[in-house]
């Protein structure tokens, strides 16, 4: 069932992989651009991460064993990877610490999402924080649907999601156009950021997310049925994303000529 999904999700995916983003950026403004808008992505995955740890482990008091000790070790090896790695001198922080942090190096302009995150403390829904701020419709758009899935409160949904439509999509590609801008900006802190994003989600997180979509779908055809739908969805929506980036990218730079 899981070759029938990637084969199935593979059109997209190359879409994605392939996506002209990637080689318009040229510039240091163009990498400031491109963070400032993927950042958001950055931070909702951290949500759908969640999502499943509320699912699969027990974080209520008193503790009992979840049902399925499978995919609550898988969950925990992926949350303390993603919540609680550690930058190039060994401090440890969340990949979407590390992403801010890279952002700041680069010159990028983080306030909007502090704004969010600080809206978001104060009470506020997800759709309340974003009338705050002036995001994009497509940003908006990409994780209001983050958030549709974790309504379903459906395990294997969230997982699918997180797991075909949120890991390894940005390319190998796309980080040698980033190192090959660092001799115009201090920027290793961007590049170890997709280095280690990559290198974990392809050595360890990807198998261990293929094989919680497995235990969790089991032999029932409706819910892999569902998992399909709902990846295409985010695969749509992370194309949806990449184009308005792009076309921001091009915009700035004909004002910039």
């Amino acid at each position: 069932m899981i070759k029938n999904i990637l084969n199935d999700l593979d059109p997209l995916r190359k879409e994605l992989i392939n996506h002209p983003l990637y080689k318009s950026v040229r510039t240091k403004e163009d990498i400031q651009l491109f963070t400032q808008q993927h950042v958001f992505a950055v931070w909702d995955f951290m949500s759908l991460l969640k999502a499943l740890q509320l699912h699969l482990t027990c974080v209520t008091l008193p503790w009992t064993p979840s049902s399925n000790p499978t995919t609550r070790r898988f969950i925990n090896e992926i949350v303390f990877g993603e919540e609680s790695d550690v930058d190039q001198q060994g401090v440890t922080m969340s990949h979407y610490e590390m992403y801010l942090a890279a952002m700041q190096q680069i010159g990028a302009d983080i306030s909007k999402m502090n704004v969010f995150c600080e809206s978001i403390e104060g009470g506020k829904t997800v759709e309340e924080a974003f009338k705050v701020i002036n995001a994009s419709k497509a940003v908006e758009e990409f994780v209001a649907f983050t958030f549709e899935v974790i309504a379903t409160q459906k395990p294997h949904i969230i997982a699918a999601v997180f797991t075909f439509g949120r890991e390894d999509l940005i390319p190998d590609m796309f980080i040698e156009i980033v190192k090959s801008l660092g001799q115009d900006l201090s920027i290793d802190k961007l590049v170890y950021y997709l280095e280690r994003h990559i290198e974990l989600d392809g050595d360890e997180h990807g198998p261990i997310s293929l094989k919680m979509v497995e235990e969790l779908c089991g032999k029932d055809q409706a819910k892999w049925d569902e998992a399909l739908i709902f990846s295409k969805k985010a695969l749509e929506h992370r194309i949806a994303l990449w184009n308005d980036i792009a076309l921001a990218i091009e915009k700035q730079n004909s004002i910039l000529v």
